[in-house]
């Protein structure tokens, strides 16, 4: 009984302190479970892309990128999206070219193509407040990962996001009833069971005045999806603030594959590899090949082939059986850009438990498998976090208020 109080209490700031970033969140979470389709819906002339009478097949990627280079002569084209949904832009990214006269570098564009045509359909910086429908999704993307404030806003919605995990159990210890109490009888009749007194907690008093509305809202509402509450609260972690996720799942003996952040940078980097796009994309090819054959998975579709100057090195995106995205595919092989010697691979499931975890962490909040079912389940939560951060506060404005 005297600790009861004391979680409260702590229940109740955790609540304060985050209910602003949780807000925030949920609201932005649930309409970027819906980011392709709002974003097509918004900007239809930048990202929707249809066969043409002469041309029924989309062109070649690597004829695309020369394309999409000729336009943008001064930038780096390193990103080439190796297949697009159907009715889908290609979509490249155009980095600004190593400047050695310390002015700020441009910010890296976003460039949307007609694949069937080579037409550069147009171009954004994701995330950038500017007027236009085109800016719109990407600007909410930035909201939902870092608030719009760079790596202080990303910090601190990690650190948000610990205590939420925290609260998690908190808020569910606060539910469960007294693990054990006296029996009563009257007339005969024995108390209720641990279960039955903890069935309340689930309901709702519609009936029953504003203030108890709310905190069964807020009680109750917490209950029904505590599950995808943990979910998005420890994937967020893991998101925002990666050093504290990875010390918690290592110490709970879990491990983790090397990726390539972990590779060593080169002194200056490499703007130009060694290899051919054409020949990075036949290595990748090999190199995949062999690793499937050797780990027994399937290659479903390729999705991305990357070319990193700060460490010469190219990676060869697929989606394969391993993966929990469906999206966009997550197996990777990266090789010298130089020599083509395979230097790392990296694979969602079955290769690291911790990985596993991560990649179905990640995959559920992304609501990137199972299609629009999944997709709306997120987005009715993202509207759950909201309401329960609004609700907690207005208990505890009312309890300040009856305390005055």
């Amino acid at each position: 009984m005297r600790l009861r109080p004391a979680i409260a209490r702590l229940h109740r700031w955790i609540g304060l302190v985050t209910a602003g970033f949780l807000l925030v969140a949920g609201l932005t979470g649930a309409l970027l479970a819906w980011y392709d389709e709002l974003d097509a819906l918004l900007a239809p002339s930048l990202l929707t892309a249809h066969p043409s009478p002469g041309a029924a097949q989309p062109l070649d990627a690597l004829t695309l990128r020369a394309r999409v280079a000729q336009t943008y002569p001064h930038r780096q084209v390193n990103h080439i999206p190796l297949s697009q949904p159907p009715g889908r832009s290609a979509v490249f990214f155009a980095a600004p070219a190593p400047d050695d006269t310390g002015k700020p570098a441009p910010p890296v564009a976003q460039v949307l193509v007609q694949p069937y045509t080579g037409q550069v359909l147009g171009d954004r910086v994701l995330g950038q407040a500017a007027p236009g429908a085109q800016y719109v999704m990407p600007f909410i993307y930035r909201l939902h990962h870092s608030l719009a404030l760079g790596l202080a806003g990303t910090l601190m919605l990690g650190a948000a996001a610990l205590l939420w995990t925290m609260d998690c159990f908190i808020g569910l210890w606060l539910t469960l009833p007294a693990a054990s109490a006296p029996l009563r009888r009257t007339g005969g009749t024995a108390g209720k069971s641990w279960l039955r007194r903890w069935m309340p907690s689930w309901w709702v008093r519609w009936h029953g005045g504003s203030y108890k509305l709310t905190f069964d809202l807020h009680r109750a509402g917490g209950l029904w999806v505590w599950a995808a509450l943990f979910v998005f609260a420890w994937s967020s972690v893991a998101f925002n603030l990666a050093p504290a996720y990875d010390a918690v799942m290592a110490r709970g003996g879990l491990s983790f594959q090397a990726t390539t952040r972990s590779l060593p940078m080169l002194a200056v980097p490499q703007v130009q590899p060694g290899l051919s796009w054409q020949q990075a994309l036949e290595t990748g090819r090999r190199l995949m090949g062999q690793q499937a054959s050797s780990r027994g998975f399937s290659v479903h579709r390729e999705d991305l082939l990357y070319y990193d100057p700060r460490r010469a090195l190219f990676s060869y995106y697929v989606l394969s059986s391993l993966d929990v995205r469906e999206r966009v595919g997550r197996t990777v092989v990266a090789f010298d850009g130089n020599t083509g010697e395979l230097r790392l691979s990296w694979f969602p499931t079955g290769a690291a438990n911790g990985d596993t975890i991560t990649s179905w962490l990640a995959g559920l909040h992304m609501a990137a498998r199972w299609g629009w079912p999944l997709q709306a389940l997120v987005a009715m939560a993202g509207v759950m976090v909201a309401m329960l951060s609004a609700t907690g506060v207005l208990v505890w404005r009312r309890k300040v208020r009856v305390r005055r």
